[in-house]
């Protein structure tokens, strides 16, 4: 079950308190970085930074995401500012222009632009009847392939004013086609590319699209329809030669995460399952060696799990990946040793430094880009050259006012499980600890499980980390069993008994935190969103005794109804449950919440979005009532309108975060008792004028070239 923390709904207030402790304004004001893709020549990494919206001053929404571009010595230039949505960037095979997807206020649709590799005004390149969502641009660079629905039928539209706009639930969920046009040289002069000419006939609804650089063939991954739970769980990677239209499946053991084809063309890289029952992709395969022309798992060793590829060459290629807290960044190819065909690997940053994700390579492959954060900045942009002896340099510097912080000691925590199962997990300590002083601890819980936190920047809307530090209290993250990063089967420990051995694991956590004299066992509280939210949820019902509060966001209270409400039931069964609700009622019934409400003394806060179609909102809804029935101990339930599986908006955020450490504060520091006020204070000012930096105001923007002198490897969870 996935917690998506989307980077999307980030907030600044208008004003932040000149106080130098953390605060949930001060998490509501953070930028991220959420994509970077380094230059054709390595000069230079274009980039996409979320950019808080200014409430009062603006529209309640998610963030911003804008388009930048930093030279090597860490001279950052935005290229598409201020209310603008980028998406899905990339260089043009010349290295000429950067590709990217949005909306201008003219376009109907979301469309494909480009812009010089100097800046300028960006150009429409590619625009379709309904939205693109993703694309890719053949070898020399004169056709793009792209993803989008197709157009609504002038039948349907009428219809639809008329008033007949029921939903056929599921069934009329439209497919997503590959479609292919040639490229404008100069905005949308050729009017073919106004109405693509070809739409491939393939069957499924596509996603994941590369062209292959050196041939008239694509690589598509195609799920048997455009449902959720198929795109996770049914994704085959196809390879379609444009000249016949034959669409080959390569048939893919398990889960599907990133292709990449190799610069010759020859072989194609993808990080997949092990097999159908693996929780997440992980492993790197590789399709296409002249002798066998079948997948080959190229790297299963690795104790932990592969998140991004990029080809340094045609026989070797970067691989990122997550170890337990820590991550890696590693060059694999094969050669033959003895006679036989052999992987060797270099290691080449990692692993306990900066958390590394979205590794990306120049043409040549001496220099790469990445994204890293630590546990004192969030995701900013990394680069590695030749000249760099060990470790990628950081470029960007998004949050300046962090020197200005005092951070809490953040720590990577080691304990056993009662059958001996070795855990780790990440403990902040409360700010200005006194030794031998014991503190509240708020426990989080990550959601999939098939998730992991890393020792990196861990404090976020739904994540207290250094503000409840700044409030005097600690917070440990742990990785429970069923937590990725730890290998296959580590992540598959979780299996067949839910709210079994993996919610003990949290329990043998907190026990491990009281007996290093840190903790109050009496004032600990949980908290977690989706499995996450199962755990809080199983934490304020069976392991009541142990927790004097819990907040539980988009949780499980009752598999019995959430089997049946769920859209991804597919994923629920292979890689969760491993059964179905009808072949043991009794198992998905002992595994709720709600089975044990006798044992329910735990002040509960309870929130959801209210259009969530992964956890149905009536989950938190059984549970209020329940409780509120039973009137056994204080509980509340905040809905958010519009929200879905995690808060995306600006307002939904900082309402998020503030009643969470309000609740906890109440409950772990507080008098206790009764709930604390419904009424919250936002600490917003009334709106004034304000200005962006619209598409032809490009004023070059300095950041620090920092070095990490460190040993790291970044890993970033949802953002």
């Amino acid at each position: 079950m996935r917690f998506i923390s989307i980077a999307l709904g980030l907030l600044l207030p208008t004003i932040v308190s000149a106080q130098d402790t953390f605060t949930p304004q001060h998490v509501a004001k953070l930028r991220v970085v959420i994509e970077a893709v380094i230059a054709p020549d390595g000069n230079s990494v274009a980039y996409v930074l979320a950019v808080p919206r200014d409430i009062p001053k603006e529209k309640d929404g998610p963030s911003w995401t804008e388009l930048h571009v930093v030279d090597t010595k860490g001279n950052s230039t935005p290229f598409v500012a201020g209310a603008v949505n980028v998406a899905q960037i990339t260089w043009t095979p010349d290295g000429k222009e950067i590709a990217f997807l949005t909306k201008r206020e003219k376009d109907t649709t979301r469309c494909l632009y480009v812009i010089g590799a100097k800046g300028g005004e960006a150009r429409k390149s590619i625009e379709h009847a309904t939205d693109i969502q993703g694309y890719s641009f053949s070898g020399d660079g004169k056709q793009v392939a792209f993803l989008a629905t197709e157009p609504t039928s002038a039948a349907r539209k009428k219809l639809t004013e008329q008033g007949f706009n029921q939903e056929i639930y599921e069934e009329d969920t439209p497919l997503v086609r590959v479609w292919l046009a040639g490229r404008a040289s100069d905005g949308l002069k050729d009017p073919s590319l106004a109405r693509p000419a070809n739409m491939l006939k393939l069957d499924g609804s596509a996603s994941e699209l590369h062209f292959n650089p050196k041939e008239d063939k694509i690589a598509v991954a195609l799920a048997p329809n455009a449902l959720i739970d198929e795109h996770i769980m049914f994704r085959k990677v196809h390879i379609v030669d444009l000249k016949t239209g034959k669409a080959t499946n390569l048939n893919n053991p398990g889960k599907l995460g990133q292709l990449a084809w190799s610069p010759d063309g020859k072989k194609l890289a993808m990080i997949s399952g092990a097999d159908k029952h693996d929780p997440k992709e992980g492993r790197l395969w590789i399709f296409g060696y002249p002798e066998k022309m079948a997948w080959h798992q190229l790297e299963h060793r690795i104790p932990g799990h592969i998140e991004s590829i990029a080809w340094k060459n045609a026989d070797a290629i970067f691989y990122q990946g997550s170890l337990g807290r820590g991550s890696t960044i590693t060059l694999c190819s094969e050669e033959i040793i003895d006679g036989k065909k052999q992987a060797t690997r270099q290691f080449l940053a990692g692993i306990y430094g900066p958390m590394f994700t979205h590794v990306t390579t120049s043409s040549e492959g001496e220099s790469w880009a990445c994204i890293g954060h630590t546990k004192n900045h969030p995701p900013e942009v990394y680069i590695h050259q030749p000249s760099d002896q060990f470790n990628p340099r950081r470029l960007t510097n998004s949050n300046p006012w962090l020197k200005s912080m005092k951070f809490a000691e953040q720590e990577v925590i080691k304990y056993k499980a009662k059958d001996g199962l070795e855990l780790e997990g990440i403990l902040i300590r409360p700010l200005n600890e006194e030794k031998g002083k014991r503190y509240p601890l708020v426990l989080h819980v990550h959601g999939g499980p098939e998730a992991h936190y890393s020792n990196g920047w861990i404090t976020r809307y739904a994540d207290l980390g250094q503000v409840a530090a700044a409030k005097g209290m600690a917070s440990f993250y742990p990785n429970y069993r069923g937590s990725t990063g730890y290998g296959v089967e580590f992540s598959m420990k979780g299996q067949k008994e839910a709210g079994g051995k993996e919610f003990d694991d949290l329990i043998d956590g907190v026990d491990h935190l009281i007996k290093m004299g840190l903790v109050d066992d009496k004032k600990v509280g949980i908290t977690g969103g989706s499995y996450g939210g199962y755990a809080t949820a199983w934490g304020a019902t069976y392991y009541s005794h142990r927790f004097a509060a819990g907040v539980m966001f988009v949780g499980i209270s009752d598999w019995l109804s959430c089997s049946g409400t769920t859209d991804i039931p597919q994923e629920m069964f292979l890689v969760h449950h491993r059964k179905w609700l009808w072949d043991d009622w009794d198992y998905f019934a002992k595994a709720s919440p709600i089975k044990h409400l006798d044992k329910a003394k735990t002040p509960l806060l309870i929130m959801h979005g209210k259009n969530d179609p992964r956890v149905n909102p009536g989950q938190s809804l059984e549970m209020y009532r329940h409780l509120k029935v039973r009137n056994q101990a204080p509980v509340r339930l905040v809905l958010y309108p519009g929200e879905g599986h995690g808060n995306r908006r600006a307002a939904s955020r900082l309402d998020y975060n503030i009643r969470l450490l309000q609740w906890m504060e109440h409950y772990l520091k507080g008098p206790g008792g009764a709930m604390p006020p419904m009424e919250i204070d936002y600490g917003l000012t009334p709106a004034t004028k304000t200005s962006t930096v619209g598409w032809d105001d490009r004023a070059p923007q300095t950041a620090t070239a920092e070095p990490w002198l460190g040993r790291g490897c970044p890993c970033c969870i949802g953002w």
